[in-house]
């Protein structure tokens, strides 16, 4: 079934929800009710709150009325009809009110009738028995204003068969287990105080790790391939903004900070202050490419109901970078940062089942920057890299940045969930903001191109995307503890500490477990942190001056010589395995 026709289900799906609430519950005032991803929602003024054994009564009456086989019928109306309608619905005489035109568009289905522009399915017919399931309820305000009336929102899943609704609800099992913030309070990653403020997160010495390590390996990755590292503020002055057209897109999410009689913004992206390097240099086209790569923190004013654990954040760290080129060279500029996304997610074992969204404008134009011919080349451009690099790519409108056209790379992690993760985003409109220019062959000046490219996007949220993806159990390289030495007893501690100190000699993340508890307790303890390799030492292992490693995930894999062993982990560090 294509997405067009799982979109007219699940919008019909509220319909027949909103139908059934007003059956159960007649004093109900109707709200709004979409189709959104994996499902549909609708908003209610009910007369009280609604309980677990509600939700299921509700879902009961869905399907009483779905076994009717209803239609769905459109018919255009007056509004003045339209209003004798929806008389005791306000929220309905509302949308009409502000509805263009002399007319508006209702659907029916059985005794139900709606305000809606559709579309939807022909008939009940089209909805498989058992597809679909009720799953919260949770306050919404109306048009999501917060100086509105809070309204209950009632949430429901929806697939085109049982097996398919069956199979995501046992992925949302699996992902509940996984839940970033719960894993990183347990494995003690990050903290988030309400004294420093939401999304503010602060990592922990193992989150910091973690994040190290992510940061390294990105420029590894990079430093190799003409990027130059470079360092901005966390402030500027407004008039940057002014110029690059983000004082006008971001409005009130621009945190202010004053400073003595001067007003500055804490920066909302890196890219105008790489323009600023860019613009105090003299270069040629001997020059171009030139490259800056920067992961830096930038502010956000996100709503506080939208903020969660490290995927929604108010301070985010990009692993930002920048190109300057000539448009002959985005093709090969577009080529190497697409070889960076494909090295850095094969190894994060994500690379199975991506595809590519190729974002471009909307037909709104006033939202974007810059004019019609200067977008067309930047699609154009980005499409025809695309193709040469064999891109499972999709062309879809209106996703695009407001200066430009950009590459989206989705990635599925261990349980099947999407996420969109890397970009490569061309940009014609800056470099023509802030008249930027270098020499070409003919002593003209010439403008560059900009693409801006972020390979792990946040740095905040693709850690949480890691600890979902590995359920805490990272792979060695990137497990803040790489290996627990357990002695037996007190007697064997010296020991212990010998291993350690080789260990650490040899750049390897370890700790001693010396709690005065069973040697079962602390094995139990150390499988619990996820810790990759368990080093177990007693008479034996003193005597033969070795080893007994249990492995995460293989158990008991015997005695080893400690030389062996170290060789062994430092390999499968450097191979990133």
């Amino acid at each position: 079934m294509d997405e067009k026709q799982i979109e007219k289900i699940r919008h019909s799906l509220s319909h027949i929800m909103a139908s059934a609430v007003l059956e159960l519950y007649p004093k109900t005032k109707l709200g709004m009710g979409p189709a959104i991803e994996n499902g549909f929602y609708y908003d209610f003024q009910l007369q009280k709150p609604l309980e677990e054994k509600d939700l299921e009564e509700i879902e009961k009456k869905m399907k009483e009325l779905i076994s009717q086989k209803l239609k769905f019928e459109k018919q255009n109306i007056t509004k003045r009809t339209a209003k004798k309608l929806f008389a005791i619905q306000p929220y309905k005489l509302e949308l009409i009110k502000e509805l263009p035109g002399d007319t508006v568009s209702t659907y029916t289905s059985g005794e139900f009738v709606d305000l809606c522009k559709g579309p939807h399915i022909k008939s009940t017919k089209e909805i498989a028995q058992n597809s679909f399931k009720l799953t919260k309820t949770a306050g919404a305000y109306w048009k999501g204003n917060e100086k509105n009336k809070m309204l209950t929102r009632i949430y429901g899943l929806a697939f085109t068969t049982e097996k398919e609704l069956m199979d995501y609800l046992k992925m949302m099992e699996e992902a509940e287990k996984r839940d970033h913030r719960k894993l990183g309070k347990d494995l003690k990653l990050f903290t988030i105080s309400e004294l420093v403020g939401a999304g503010l997160p602060l990592l922990q010495p193992k989150g910091m790790i973690i994040r190290k390590e992510i940061e390294d390996y990105l420029w590894d990755l990079h430093k190799n391939k003409g990027y130059d590292r470079v360092w901005t503020p966390h402030i500027t002055k407004k008039g940057l903004y002014e110029t690059s057209g983000h004082a006008a897109k971001f409005g009130e999410e621009l945190f202010r900070v004053k400073g003595g009689n001067e007003e500055f913004f804490m920066k909302p992206m890196n890219c105008p202050h790489h323009m600023q390097i860019f613009c105090d240099n003299q270069f040629s086209y001997r020059d171009m490419p030139v490259r800056y790569f920067e992961p830096a923190t930038v502010y956000r004013y996100e709503k506080a109901g939208e903020l969660s654990g490290l995927t929604r954040v108010r301070a985010i760290t990009q692993d930002d970078g920048h190109l300057f080129c000539r448009v002959e060279q985005i093709s090969q500029e577009v080529s190497t940062i697409v070889e960076i996304i494909k090295a850095f997610y094969t190894t994060m074992n994500m690379m199975t089942g991506y595809w590519v969204r190729l974002s471009v404008r909307g037909k709104d134009k006033s939202k974007y920057l810059g004019k019609d011919e200067v977008w067309k080349k930047a699609e154009a451009a980005l499409e025809k890299t695309a193709k040469e690099n064999n891109l499972n790519y999709k062309r879809i409108e209106g996703e695009a940045a407001f200066y430009g056209p950009k590459l989206d790379f989705m990635f599925k992690d261990a349980i099947g969930r999407e996420w969109q993760l890397a970009t490569i985003q061309c940009d014609f409109n800056l470099p023509e903001r802030f008249d930027l220019s270098f020499v070409n062959e003919k002593g003209e000046k010439e403008r560059p191109v900009v693409i801006h490219r972020a390979i792990s996007g946040s740095l905040e949220r693709f850690m949480a995307v890691m600890i979902e993806h590995y359920a805490g159990a990272f792979p060695l390289w990137l497990s803040p503890v790489q290996v627990a030495v357990i002695p037996i007893s007190e007697k064997h501690l010296d020991y212990a500490q010998k291993i350690e100190k080789e260990l650490k000699e040899n750049n390897v993340r370890v700790e001693v477990k010396n709690e005065n508890e069973t040697l079962g307790k602390k094995i139990r303890e150390a499988e619990m942190q996820k810790i990759p390799y368990l080093l177990i030492v007693g008479d034996k292992e003193v005597a033969a001056k070795s080893v007994s490693v249990r492995e995460r995930g293989k158990g008991d894999l015997g005695a080893m010589e400690i030389n062996k062993f170290i060789a062994k982990i430092k390999e499968t560090i450097s191979n990133k395995i």
